[in-house]
């Protein structure tokens, strides 16, 4: 057989960029594009997508990928798309773009206080059956539209996902996957399709909703019109692909139910997978359809957590990153080398920053530092660094929990992934606190990854997703817990909780600003 290659487009939140593997996982090219959500200045928190100029920057990705690998387009035995989730695309009825906005518009929280105003009891009822509230979903934008853009509105025929929007692209056939689909909050998590009645209950049409593809299947070949633009072969198969978590999870190797997996960037996501579709009686926790056919994912949010530590290191580590630069070192790499000798539990202090995922009514206390001493050697900006980053650990440890109460499922281990995972010293800390084997795979950044699994399996080079993982996913470390770091842990975590629920009073009653908080809140 002719050697085969596989490519992933992925659109995310800040770039696009198409991915080319081998069979067995091996990146063998990647170009990738910046590209900017604009804000609409008539309208605070607006985050629009640019549909053109960023399908001319996918364009050029997929060209310059091809160009700099030397690899014959036919050669690529198929594509898959991935994207972030929650952004959305409505198209007119001839199946144009009319409007976009990107995962990070923020534009809605009129809508959502109109929607609890209409029907306080709805967000629940609508998210016991999609396992999504307002805070992420299309329910409170798409009433936006209605109510700001009415003419956009009555035009609307179909309303999409970017990974499909990708896909309607290359292939001119519109299909809404369910990993993706399910974060708009107008799905049946159990069927995995569209819930029209959901959209009805909050005011909005009912015709809009384009079929629905389930992950990995082969949807259609690369039109002429696209193989001209992009530089694929025309007639390349393209499989259906799914949103940015659930293929980085498959990306790691997570695709059999009980497997966990922990994404730590500027957001940390608590991934664990399940093959029963449930969701929390108290609306705590998203619960989204995984890119594996008949599985779910219980997922924690956690927002912020890596913008803390960038904040950190360029508010107070301006000596790091003068040394960073004349020897070539992450600042971050010469930061955990001090913050290594600070003892587990930083000598007793504490910090609030990120918190655990409250789905219904999420928000979080004003950053704080607490419980040091005016002792510099203990309390010095190490000590600060090092208190960041058990802030983070514990933080995973309450969504395991919280997971946990409602589900009854513990991870027998925890897969770390993103950029937080290239810290030893942060993946050591996390395997203590959690008391449970910490292990991370060699592709850290999975996403492209586990597209481009899922096109393998459409291609028939894969017999199944979890045949595709076994495959390609190679480990770089497994972190063991200590357990005698874990009892001091232990004893911090239930601190932490006392003191995050007092700051968290301090700011609902106004006292302190969050430092975020739900549209609508």
């Amino acid at each position: 057989m002719a050697e085969q290659y596989l490519m992933a487009i992925d659109a995310g939140t800040g770039s696009v960029r198409a991915v080319i593997f081998d069979p067995d996982g091996n990146q063998v090219g990647c170009v990738q594009k910046e590209w900017t959500h604009r804000e609409d200045p008539r309208f605070p928190g607006s985050m629009n997508f640019d549909w053109e100029t960023n399908w001319n920057l996918t364009c050029s990705c997929t060209r310059g990928v091809l160009e700099e690998t030397g690899i014959d387009p036919h050669k690529i035995a198929a594509v898959s798309t991935t994207c972030m989730r929650e952004g959305i695309v409505l198209y007119d009825k001839e199946g144009r773009e009319i409007w976009a906005c990107a995962n990070v518009d923020a534009r809605s929280n009129d809508e959502v206080g109109e929607l609890i105003r209409r029907n306080p009891d709805l967000e629940k009822e609508i998210y016991l059956k999609s396992g999504q509230t307002y805070a992420l979903g299309a329910l409170p934008r798409i009433l936006w539209v209605k109510n700001k853009m009415p003419e956009i509105y009555e035009k609307t025929g179909a309303v999409g996902m970017f990974n499909d929007w990708l896909i309607r692209h290359l292939t001119g056939v519109e299909a809404v996957e369910p990993s993706n689909g399910s974060t708009t909050g107008i799905f049946d998590l159990k069927s995995r399709t569209w819930d029209p009645g959901i959209a009805e209950k909050c005011g909005l049409r009912s015709d809009i909703f384009p079929p629905v593809a389930e992950c990995g299947t082969v949807i259609a070949k690369v039109t002429a019109g696209a193989a001209a633009q992009t530089g694929l072969a025309e007639g390349t198969t393209v499989v259906v692909g799914g949103g940015d978590c659930q293929l980085g999870t498959i990306g790691v190797g997570a695709t059999l139910p009980g497997q966990a997996a922990v994404f730590g960037g500027s957001f940390w996501q608590y991934e664990l997978n399940t093959d029963v579709c449930k969701t929390d009686p108290n609306c705590r926790v998203r619960v989204n359809c995984h890119a594996v056919p008949g599985s779910w994912q219980y997922e924690a949010l956690a927002f912020k957590p890596g913008l803390v530590m960038r904040w950190y290191r360029d508010g107070f580590c301006q000596l790091e990153k003068q040394i960073g630069e004349k020897t070539g070192k992450d600042p971050y790499y010469l930061m955990d080398k001090e913050a290594e000798k600070v003892p587990a539990g930083s000598n007793g202090m504490l910090c609030t920053f990120s918190d655990i995922m409250n789905f219904i009514c999420w928000k979080h206390a004003a950053p704080t530092f607490t419980n040091f001493e005016l002792d510099p050697v203990k309390f010095n900006r190490y000590t600060f660094y090092r208190a960041i980053l058990e802030n983070t650990a514990m933080l995973v440890k309450g969504h395991m929990e919280l997971v946990n109460s409602f589900a009854g499922i513990t991870p027998k281990e925890i897969i770390f992934a993103g950029g937080a995972s290239r810290s030893p010293l942060w993946s050591q800390i996390l395997a203590d606190v959690l008391a449970l084997p910490v292990k991370v795979p060699v592709v850290k950044e999975a996403t492209a990854l586990g597209a481009a699994i899922i096109a393998g399996c459409g291609a028939g080079i894969y017999s199944s997703i979890e045949d595709g993982a076994n495959r390609t996913v190679k480990w770089d470390r497994t972190f063991e817990p200590d357990m005698e770091n874990h009892k001091i842990y232990e004893d911090l975590y239930k601190k932490w909780r006392t003191v995050y629920a007092k700051q968290l009073e301090l700011v609902n009653e106004g006292v302190t600003k969050p430092m975020w908080t739900a549209p609508g809140l």
